[in-house]
């Protein structure tokens, strides 16, 4: 397998250069399955799970920290022989032909983020921690009347405890066994900014906003009050101007990210993806809007409020026969622990209902689901 050099500045919150890096990688595309790699898929948190983490550690007024590993594919110990060349501008003239075995994995080896995986994983059962069964990439641990949680994404790992001394030494174990970077408490995770108060915790994407506002070329639009316009029928229109239809999904998927803490647009930006596969200027305008009005809503944001109950309360919706190009319904439902919203949703149904109440039974099932 041959190698080669990737190039990359590494920016902060604020979007500043804090590091140049050079990484030499292997070119992953050549290798053939089953023969250099078996298993590939490393599991990574749901952006619900980073959630529900926030909200327990409000609940239970600890501070979340964050950690970042570094070289971290460079740790997992590989199951299969894999050979690769010598580095670009490292080649020895005496044996410019030798290739390298490698002991552990390297960067863009399709089997890498795996192997990583099942050596984090190892490593912190092995520390005391037992893996959950409904999302593995979580641990937990309990001492007495206390407790520390970990939840990982790939190099990423966000962990608190409510004896603040088991972060400390957590922190420790992972510094004599990994190469590691404490960042401190958390506060810019998978895009997501999060301020932690005395009171509360506050998460929003203000800044990931105002960077799509700019790729767009939306930074100076006029803002409005409503993400969609009330009744707003969108349908396929083969009359109108079809628009370029990369652009038009770049948009869509953008703003589902800014879903991640803005249910607000969940409605609007749904209703949009339902026509990337041939979208016209009419699509395009019902998109911008909501663009419009993430610039005058650029700081709302989640508040998880400390000292509160957290109980789960669930709330669902939906209507009927509100597609008129399949007459199926929409289903909406939000998930709250205590004050604190956790989970959401809007979805086209898959079935048609005959009555009002047949699509709000569909509607409830899925949020229970």
């Amino acid at each position: 397998i041959k190698t080669k050099w990737i190039f990359k500045n590494k920016k902060d919150e604020s979007s500043l250069v804090i590091q140049n890096k050079a990484r030499l990688v292997a070119v992953g595309y050549s290798q053939q399955e089953g023969i250099d790699y078996d298993e590939t898929f490393a599991l990574v948190a749901r952006i619900e799970a980073i959630r529900l983490f926030l909200a327990y550690a409000a609940n239970k007024d600890f501070t979340v920290f964050q950690m970042d590993v570094k070289t971290t594919f460079l740790n997992g110990i590989l199951k299969k022989e894999v050979y690769v060349g010598q580095p670009p501008g490292f080649v020895s003239k005496q044996y410019p032909y030798h290739l390298y075995a490698l002991d552990k994995a390297l960067y863009s080896l399709k089997q890498a983020p795996r192997e990583w995986y099942d050596v984090l994983s190892q490593f912190l059962i092995d520390s005391g921690f037992q893996k959950c069964s409904i999302d593995t990439t979580f641990f937990i641990k309990k001492k007495g009347k206390h407790i520390m949680l970990i939840q990982i994404y790939v190099d990423d790992i966000i962990f608190g405890s409510t004896n603040p001394k088991y972060c400390t030494k957590f922190s420790d174990l992972m510094v004599k066994h990994f190469e590691m970077s404490m960042i401190g408490e958390m506060k810019f995770f998978l895009g997501l900014q999060v301020n932690q108060f005395l009171n509360g915790i506050f998460i929003n994407q203000s800044k990931y906003i105002f960077d799509i506002l700019k790729r767009f070329g939306m930074e100076n639009c006029d803002t409005v009050l409503t993400p969609m316009v009330e009744q707003a029928k969108l349908k396929f229109d083969l009359v109108r101007k079809p628009v370029a239809h990369t652009d038009y999904r770049s948009m869509i998927g953008s703003l589902m990210y800014v879903m991640s803490s803005r249910p607000d647009i969940i409605f609007a930006t749904y209703m949009c993806a339902r026509y990337q596969a041939n979208p016209n200027e009419h699509h395009v305008l019902a998109v911008k809007r909501i663009f419009r009005y993430l610039k005058g809503t650029i700081n709302l944001a989640l508040w998880y409020p400390k000292d509160f109950g957290f109980d789960l309360t669930a709330y669902s919706d939906a209507d009927h026969a509100g597609c008129h190009l399949d007459r199926k319904g929409t289903s909406g439902s939000v998930q709250f622990l205590g004050d604190k919203l956790v989970c959401w949703s809007s979805k086209k149904q898959n079935c048609v209902s005959i009555f009002t109440v047949e699509s709000e039974y569909v509607a409830v099932s899925s949020c229970c689901a």
